[in-house]
């Protein structure tokens, strides 16, 4: 079969082989495996479904609730951290910040778990397992009496939810590749990006009808009724013939090709840096507010304005990237996301910083910061098909784990000013350029 048969109005022409199924998301004939274009034989462990499991009105819903489980952890936390270090006799500065960075070190290390995992039992079992662990976990942070269980019971609620986040991109990798990943995964981060909006509010209206503790409660009942979602509807996706052996041997295996293939290492490091700059948001704003702006009560208006448009960006990226490609978005986007964290600098620097500037400047980079890191995640998964599950979390580990570390650091630095955040975006946007231009051999902004 040639592709110059293809039908003209698939959107995957440019990213499928020959042999043809039923697309997805459009209904027209499209390809199952790229492979077969090349004059091989399609491989035995990258078989496309033909549809996702459910439609797409409720498949993007379900995961992006999923993903955005470990989100409710962290952003709840923000307006509650100055109570929780009174409470439990801590330094709010220094110490309460570990309430959400030691959650998000659970977070990385626990993808190294159940990426092997996932790969062997299926995607239901080992997501369904997590949930039910987050939920004791969260209910254990509601009854500690100190710091150190709390940070305690925090790290392993960080390891119990990492089953989302390594089960939904694995989920996603079986129903689609390429360009439409790239667009599933922007519509999902679309509806995820709803609640880090809504989060810090939703801390802050708990914390105005009951202690810190209620926190915790509401985020266990938020992820039962992901869990009851879940079991319900969504069925395993991962063909019997495509379990992986769960041993030492397959393991290191997949990590080596995970951490050997050019585009999963280059687009990891990129997305890592990127995602460091956010968790240094995530450390930074709350002090800023408070004592940069002298304005804590609009902590949650802020956060709301400028991470807002990273649903925004998600819902353009999803609907351009068929035609522009990722690699064209993702890097003009780094490109502003330079010129703006830039001018925060300056801004920062020589001047006093008005709160609508910061703003407006933030909106930017979260904006760019949510074109870039989608495609550039969807990129890294490009050759990981056979290896989903441990690709995602190999990736997932690295990217969240040291963005963490690059985050407390970013959070750490604060001085009094904006400066530090500014500055942890314009590195992040400089070294992203600069990996995909080393990644793409010199190609930048081809439309691929």
């Amino acid at each position: 079969m040639n592709l110059d048969n293809a039908p003209p109005t698939c959107p995957f022409r440019d990213d499928c082989g020959t042999v043809p199924t039923n697309c997805a998301l459009c209904g027209v004939t499209r390809a199952a495996d790229s492979g077969i274009a090349r004059g091989m034989s399609a491989s035995p462990q990258r078989p496309m479904m033909d549809s996702p499991p459910l439609r797409l009105v409720e498949f993007v819903p379900l995961i992006a609730s999923l993903i955005a489980l470990a989100s409710l952890g962290i952003d709840t936390m923000l307006p509650a951290q100055p109570d929780i270090a009174r409470r439990l006799r801590v330094d709010a500065i220094v110490d309460a910040p570990l309430i959400i960075t030691v959650f998000v070190i659970g977070l990385g290390i626990g993808q190294l778990i159940h990426g092997p995992l996932t790969d062997r039992y299926g995607r239901r079992p080992v997501l369904i397992v997590g949930l039910v662990l987050f939920i004791i976990g969260n209910l254990c942070a509601g009854l500690a009496n100190s710091f150190t269980l709390l940070l305690t019971v925090r790290f392993l609620s960080g390891l119990a939810i990492a089953a989302s986040r390594v089960v939904t991109i694995a989920l996603i990798r079986d129903c689609f590749s390429g360009r439409a990943m790239a667009q599933v995964t922007s519509l999902a981060f679309m509806v995820f990006m709803a609640v880090p909006i809504v989060a810090p509010s939703i801390g802050q209206a708990i914390l105005l009808i009951g202690s810190w503790r209620l926190i915790f409660e509401v985020i266990a009942g938020g992820a039962l009724l992901c869990l009851i979602w879940f079991v319900l509807r969504m069925p395993e996706t991962l063909r019997p013939e495509n379990k992986s052996p769960l041993s030492i041997k397959t393991t290191l295996a997949g990590w080596r090709q995970t951490l050997s293939d050019r585009y999963s290492v280059g687009y990891t490091i990129a997305a890592l840096i990127a995602q460091g700059a956010i968790f240094g948001y995530l450390g930074s704003i709350q002090p800023i507010m408070e004592r940069v702006f002298h304005r804590p009560e609009w902590l949650g208006a802020v956060f709301a304005a400028s991470a807002g448009t990273m649903a925004v960006a998600n819902l353009l990226n999803s609907r351009i990237v068929m035609t522009l490609g990722m690699r064209r978005i993702s890097q003009t986007a780094l490109v502003v996301m330079i010129l703006s964290s830039g001018t925060g600098v300056a801004v920062g620097w020589f001047g006093d910083e008005p709160l609508l500037v910061f703003v407006v400047l933030q909106a930017i980079t979260m904006a760019c910061f949510g074109l870039a890191t989608s495609n550039m995640s969807a990129m890294a998964m490009e050759n990981m098909g056979s290896i989903a599950g441990v690709a995602s979390s190999v990736q997932g580990f690295f990217g969240i784990t040291m963005g963490a570390i690059v985050g407390w650091a970013i959070g750490r630095s604060f001085d009094g000013t904006t400066v530090p955040l500014h500055l942890g975006f314009l590195v992040a946007g400089i070294s992203g350029i600069v990996i995909a231009a080393i990644v793409e051999r010199g190609r930048l902004f081809r439309p691929s």
